[in-house]
C-alpha cells in the first residue's frame, strides 16, 4: 500500500528525540525519506538507526541552528543526498530557566533562548524555503507552543521566543504561498518529554511525576500529550489533505486553552 509521502522527503531539526523524532517515525511510516538534524553529541545515530529500520533512506547531520554556517551546511547536505525536500520541521528549540519573574531572568540564558527559538527557526526557514521551492512545493510546519498564545511569567524568554515564532509563521506564509509552500505552526501544551521534566525546575522524579499529573489535569483528555500525538498534526499539516492549509497556528493541548 503507497504511503502518502511517497517519493518525498522531510527534513526535521531536533529530530534526535522527543517530537522531532516522533515525528520523523511518522514521516517514514508514510513513505518519506528522512533527513534528521540535531546538535553534535545528541542520539543522532540511535535515531537514525531506527528509522531505517522501516526502510527508508535516513541522512543525518550534526548542526547548530544558530549558526548561518552550519544551517546553510544542513540544507545543502539535504540536497545533495535526496536531490531536494518537500517538507520541512523546524522544530529544535531550548526551554531555559524557569525563574520567579522575567525580573530575575539571567541575560546570558535570555540570549541563548532567543538565538535557537527564533534565530534558528528564521534561518531554518531561509534555507529551507527556496529548496522546497525549488522542488515543486510542499510545506514547513514551525513548532511553537501554548507558550507563544499568552503570558509565561516563569519561563519569560521561552515564552517570548514561541511569539516570535507565531509571528514568523504569518509572514512567511504570506511570502511563500505564490512558491508553493505552506507554512504553518504547531503550539503544544507540556508534552512528555525532557522539557515538561525541565518545567518543574528540579531533578526529584516525584515532583516531576507531580507536575505531569498536574499537566494532565489541566486539560479536558485528562492525560499529558505524548509526542505522537503532535506528529500527527504535523504529519498533517504536510499531507495534501491540508492543501489549503497555511499561515495557520494550531494547537495540541487537549483543550486546556477552551477553560
Amino acid at each position: 500500500m503507497a504511503g502518502r509521502f511517497d517519493g518525498k522527503v522531510a527534513v526535521i531539526t531536533g529530530g534526535a528525540q522527543g517530537i522531532g523524532l516522533a515525528t520523523a517515525h511518522r514521516f517514514a511510516q508514510d513513505g518519506a525519506d528522512i533527513a534528521l538534524v540535531d546538535l553534535a553529541g545528541s542520539p543522532l545515530a540511535g535515531a537514525a538507526d531506527a528509522i531505517r529500520a522501516t526502510g527508508r533512506r535516513v541522512l543525518t547531520v550534526e548542526a547548530d541552528v544558530t549558526q548561518a554556517d552550519q544551517v546553510r551546511r544542513y540544507a545543502e547536505a539535504v540536497e545533495a543526498e535526496f536531490g531536494g525536500a518537500h517538507y520541512f520541521f523546524n522544530n529544535a528549540g531550548i526551554l531555559g530557566p524557569v525563574t520567579r519573574s522575567f525580573l530575575d531572568y539571567p541575560e546570558e540564558a535570555f540570549d541563548q533562548v532567543i538565538a535557537v527559538n527564533v534565530k534558528g527557526v528564521w534561518l531554518g526557514l531561509r534555507a529551507m524555503a527556496p529548496l522546497i521551492a525549488k522542488s515543486g512545493g510542499g510545506a514547513i510546519v514551525n513548532t511553537a507552543s501554548v507558550a507563544g498564545l499568552g503570558g509565561t511569567p516563569t519561563i519569560f524568554a521561552y515564552g517570548a521566543s514561541k511569539h516570535a515564532v507565531v509571528g514568523m509563521t504569518k509572514s512567511a506564509a504570506m511570502s511563500l504561498g505564490a512558491q508553493g509552500v505552506r507554512v504553518n505552526a504547531v503550539c503544544p501544551a507540556p508534552i512528555d518529554t525532557q522539557m515538561a521534566d525541565q518545567l518543574t525546575g528540579t531533578d526529584d522524579p516525584a515532583k516531576i511525576a507531580e507536575r505531569k499529573e498536574r499537566f494532565a489535569q489541566g486539560n479536558l483528555i485528562g492525560r499529558i500529550g505524548e509526542p505522537e500525538d503532535v506528529a500527527s498534526l504535523v504529519t498533517f499539516l504536510c499531507s495534501d489533505d491540508a492543501s489549503f492549509i497555511t499561515g495557520g497556528i494550531y494547537t495540541v493541548d487537549g483543550g486546556s486553552r477552551a477553560r
